[in-house]
């Protein structure tokens, strides 16, 4: 049987695709990772705010019941950090939904990449099944042109030789 003379091209866009779903793979990974990064920074949000109307309860109760001049400035100075805490949270936080957002992106044109090597990869599967199929046709073909001058060589023996053939009797 004769080969395949695009087999390269068929290898190539093979290879393709397994690249195109190793990226997609990997850009999936990062996705997740991102989001989970972005969900462990909300929850670390909401420690720090649950902290802090922990530590103004706390001040609030001590200076109720007249506490001393440096304690209220030592809650002063703590919520003051807190509150701080939380704004660079808040940052962290904005700064992992611009990460969270790329990684959409790059999932998407991924999974578009893949999409587009599967598809091209096909064509050359198909393009190669249809090449089989013409070959095969083609040598059934000179097989049956073989046959039928086999078939008319040996007629023309027989009736050469006087032999009537089986038809005739």
């Amino acid at each position: 049987m004769a080969k395949y003379r695009l087999e390269a091209l068929l290898k190539m866009r093979t290879h393709e695709k397994k690249r195109a779903e190793i990226a997609l793979a990997k850009a999936i990974a990062a996705l997740q990772e991102a989001k989970k990064k972005l969900e462990t920074l909300k929850e670390e949000k909401k420690e720090i705010v649950k902290e802090q109307k922990e530590a103004k309860k706390k001040m609030d109760h001590k200076m109720s019941g007249g506490g001393l001049i440096g304690e209220g400035c030592f809650h002063v100075n703590f919520l003051r950090k807190l509150k701080e805490d939380e704004v660079q949270k808040e940052e962290k936080i904005e700064e992992q939904k611009g990460v969270v957002e790329e990684a959409t992106e790059k999932v998407a044109k991924c999974r578009r990449n893949y999409i587009d090597s599967v598809k091209q990869l096909r064509i050359m599967e198909k393009h190669k099944e249809l090449w089989e199929k013409k070959l095969r046709q083609e040598l059934n073909r000179l097989e049956e042109k073989e046959m039928d001058e086999l078939g008319q060589t040996i007629h023309s023996l027989k009736k050469w030789r006087g032999e009537k053939s089986v038809f005739e009797l």
